[in-house]
């Protein structure tokens, strides 16, 4: 991230510890004697330069001495927080390994012990409690987002209710639009929009992230959507907003409501259509099938299914 100077509103690279702190810019002990020189980092790294193939090769013989995926997660997740280039070198070179660690089925579990394995706050986090300055929180964000995945926690994956927890799932699915979609990833903002949390043992876990409320419902939390979507395209102009683990109960009716006034989707609902669809579509290429000759099941009664 670039830092304004004071003097004259230029913007200017950041150097010695603030360089090494800035995920976006670290390239630990990747930094080469020019760099090193240049930004003020001599004597905060040792003396060997490594190149990031290399540095690839140690995170990967570190996790993979790792027997707990949890532990893999966390310690993915901290290589995140400290070179965003490293993170995204591993998980792209080692997509197969790396995606059930990032995302499912991990994911949901990170979730579930959100608040046991908190190290760094990533994204934003909006709360019912900040109605009236949506706009403000988003202008907090140093970067001009391209797309939003936004979650209100309410039904996430399969595991129900899991409040201001469900960030893990924001942040891990644009993980991988950067991983392989090639997405900047300066252009992705993960959001929870902490309305609340019907899970009793959430509320009760000395460790939980999120607002200790039950949630609120109707008019209030309609007004909070509304002033959030607006804000968001206000902040940044044609952004994408991508609804995340909502309840069915509201799912549909806020897809059916923005679809046509802003660019959004909701992913359970389409997403999953669209893949599956796809899924489909090129099985019938490979036994010369018609579509209009299949048989289709659809299990279960959440969005997913009932979109496709």
């Amino acid at each position: 991230m670039y830092e304004k100077s004071h003097a004259n509103g230029q913007q200017t690279m950041p150097s010695g510890l603030a360089l090494l702190r800035d995920p976006a810019l670290n390239r630990g002990t990747g930094f080469t004697e020019a760099e090193r020189d240049k930004s003020g980092l001599r004597g905060f790294l040792p003396p060997h330069v490594h190149s990031q193939e290399e540095q690839a090769v140690r995170v990967l013989a570190r996790l993979r001495r790792l027997t707990d995926p949890l532990e893999k997660f966390v310690a993915l997740n901290a290589l995140h927080d400290r070179n965003e280039s490293l993170f995204f070198r591993v998980l792209c070179d080692n997509i197969d390994e790396m995606q059930p660690l990032v995302y499912t089925p991990t994911v949901g579990l990170a979730c579930q012990k959100f608040g046991h394995i908190f190290q760094r706050p990533r994204g934003l986090f909006i709360g019912a409690n900040d109605r009236g300055r949506i706009a403000q929180l988003l202008r907090n964000w140093p970067y001009q987002a391209g797309i939003i995945v936004v979650t209100d926690g309410e039904r996430i994956l399969g595991l129900g209710d899991l409040g201001a927890n469900g960030m893990g799932i924001p942040v891990g699915k644009l993980s991988l639009y950067t991983a392989c979609a090639g997405v900047h990833p300066q252009l992705c903002l993960p959001v929870t929009l902490d309305v609340g949390c019907n899970n009793a043992a959430m509320l009760e876990d000395t460790f939980y992230v999120g607002l200790r409320q039950r949630r609120i419902t109707g008019a209030a939390y309609d007004a909070l959507i509304d002033e959030f979507i607006s804000a968001a395209c206000e902040v940044f102009p044609g952004v994408v907003i991508q609804f995340e683990d909502f309840a069915n109960h509201n799912a549909f009716r806020l897809l059916k409501k923005y679809r046509d006034r802003v660019c959004t989707f909701n992913d359970d609902i389409q997403g999953t259509a669209a893949v599956a669809l796809a899924g489909i579509f090129s099985a019938l290429r490979i036994t010369g099938g018609k579509f209009s000759e299949q048989k289709l099941l659809f299990l279960g009664a959440g969005e997913a299914a009932t979109g496709i």
